[in-house]
């Protein structure tokens, strides 16, 4: 089985350019399922309905995100409404719309993804990713031959430990929230796959999407501007897997295309 992984997907220029490549890079890479992060796919900060709709068109068959999920205002509705849409699932608001995990039949196999939030520089809103995780698990135990966790985190550290603390319990772990491709795609001792982070969807001459001029004044000058996306030409990088018949992966590899 081929699975590929994309990295946040920003703004109107990402889910644009994400619209006109995937169909393309689906067929010609033979992909059997495909795993988007979308948390930044709307004009402003977050996934609104319009964005994610355009990312399953383009054939995404379950959308991750992180920790924008709510900031576009009237989508609690469409998180309930929509199974392949998913937030955070170690949220503390036991109350939160939508849900943090979801099972996609195939027919002979089912997929399971996981969507982790980390703790480590993201607030106080969410619970321990790591306990969270061996919960679903226990959940998913027999339920699904393919495991895939998208753990939307600050700090490498927690990425990396996540990796090891999940290798041969699930099929691939990645991260994402950075918006900067790593370079450490690779399979793990016990058969997971798994790069630290899986980079972004948007415009190439930008800082995390944005517009580079307004980031610099705020690092150089201490200028609070508001955010504006940048322009131009775009990149889309994430990672591609390859599993075995039982859902072990055996090959990983970081993938970037313009």
């Amino acid at each position: 089985m081929r699975i590929l992984c994309i990295g946040d997907v920003c703004q109107t220029a990402g889910t644009q350019f994400l619209a006109a490549r995937l169909p393309e890079i689906i067929r010609q890479k033979s992909v059997d399922f495909t795993m988007v992060n979308g948390e930044n796919s709307a004009p402003v900060n977050g996934i609104s309905r319009e964005s994610a709709e355009e990312i399953f068109r383009a054939g995404a068959d379950v959308i991750t995100t992180g920790n924008h999920w709510r900031h576009y205002k009237g989508m609690g509705s469409y998180y309930d409404q929509c199974p392949y849409l998913l937030r955070p699932a170690n949220l503390r608001d036991a109350g939160a719309p939508g849900r943090g995990w979801c099972l996609y039949d195939m027919g002979r196999t089912v997929v399971a993804v996981v969507n982790l939030c980390g703790t480590v520089f993201l607030g106080e809103e969410y619970d321990n990713p790591f306990s969270a995780a061996n919960e679903i698990l226990q959940e998913l135990e027999g339920r699904a031959q393919v495991i895939l966790v998208d753990f939307h985190a600050e700090a490498t550290s927690e990425k990396r430990a996540m990796g090891f603390f999940l290798d041969g319990k699930v099929t691939a772990v990645m991260g994402t929230h950075t918006h900067v491709q790593t370079a450490d795609a690779c399979v793990l001792p016990g058969g997971t796959a798994y790069i630290t982070d899986l980079g972004m969807t948007g415009p190439i001459q930008s800082i995390l999407g944005m517009n580079t001029e307004i980031i610099l004044s705020r690092f150089v000058h201490g200028e609070r501007q508001k955010f504006r996306p940048a322009e131009g030409p775009c990149r889309m990088t994430g990672m591609l897997v390859e599993t075995d018949t039982s859902g072990r992966a055996v090959k990983a590899e970081a993938v970037s295309f313009e």
